[in-house]
């Protein structure tokens, strides 16, 4: 299930997805603002993703992360895999993320492997289709991870016994 989860900020790493620039054009030539993607995580399966703006790089950084740290959430992982294969919605993205044995390493693009190896995914195979656009990405990744269910969780949502 997905959840809030609540930890000292020391125990997670960062990772800046894409700086956006914009620029403004007024009378005394171009005016740049920064937007930074950011993805947290403890490698042990809870994560976060944040987004901010700002006039200078730095500070739209640190904004990010600070609303990184706001949404993180735990996501079901079986051992250094995911445990099923699933598909990742979102916007004009959709990612599918497979499950590979021991040893395979994170196979999948800039955006999506920072939020699988913040996860603690590290065996994993990934096929993006539609939008690559790296907000998209990181959105539907954590989708996809967010479903996630270990064989116990879907039976006890079920009330059978698996075989």
């Amino acid at each position: 299930m997905a959840r809030k989860y609540d930890a000292d900020a020391s125990a997670f790493k960062e990772s800046v997805v894409k700086i956006y620039r914009c620029a403004t054009v007024v009378k005394g030539g171009r005016r740049f603002s920064f937007a930074a993607l950011v993805v947290v995580g403890d490698r042990g399966g809870h994560i976060g993703w944040g987004y901010g703006k700002a006039n200078e790089v730095p500070v739209a950084v640190e904004k990010a992360m600070k609303d990184a740290r706001k949404s993180i959430q735990t996501v079901t992982l079986a051992g250094n895999t995911i445990p099923h294969e699933i598909i990742g919605r979102f916007g004009a993205s959709s990612i599918v993320l497979v499950p590979s044995r021991e040893g395979t390493g994170v196979i999948a693009g800039a955006s999506a492997r920072a939020v699988l190896e913040l996860a603690g995914v590290q065996d994993v195979l990934t096929k993006l289709r539609g939008s690559t656009s790296p907000k998209n990405v990181v959105k539907a990744t954590f989708d996809g991870l967010l479903k996630l269910r270990s064989r116990e969780q879907v039976q006890q949502l079920r009330g059978v016994a698996l075989d």
